[in-house]
């Protein structure tokens, strides 16, 4: 895992990429919401989506509703980015969708644009 904090107008992002599934159930969700905020000191991540499980993207497993259940609970608010175009369920479709129009949790093309969203929701 690689967590890498950007500060843009005074608010710190922590970037989390890898070539790992990081989030595969509920505990290693809390484990990565204690890291990033213990040791990047921030309440705002951006999460690669290659580092959850494929599972999670599955609305009927109940992972993602459970996981980001986690991040809104203990106020980290969370950003996953990367390619979509491959998922053809209108659920999930219309979770990312419903997701984006609130102020936790965003689904963005980019780490640039996961980044923004973030920074945004802190104004």
């Amino acid at each position: 895992m690689k967590i890498q904090t950007i500060t843009q107008n005074g608010t710190t992002v922590a970037l989390i990429t890898g070539n790992t599934k990081l989030i595969t159930d509920t505990q290693s969700a809390l484990d990565l919401i204690m890291t990033v905020k213990y040791e990047a000191g921030t309440n705002l991540t951006a999460i690669d989506k290659n580092c959850i499980a494929d599972e999670f993207f599955i609305l009927g497993s109940g992972m993602a509703g459970e996981i980001l259940q986690k991040f809104v609970n203990y106020k980290v608010k969370t950003a996953i980015f990367g390619d979509y175009t491959k998922y053809k369920s209108k659920p999930l479709k219309d979770f990312i969708h419903e997701s984006n129009c609130g102020r936790d949790v965003f689904f963005t093309n980019t780490k640039n644009e996961a980044i923004e969203k973030l920074i945004k929701a802190m104004q």
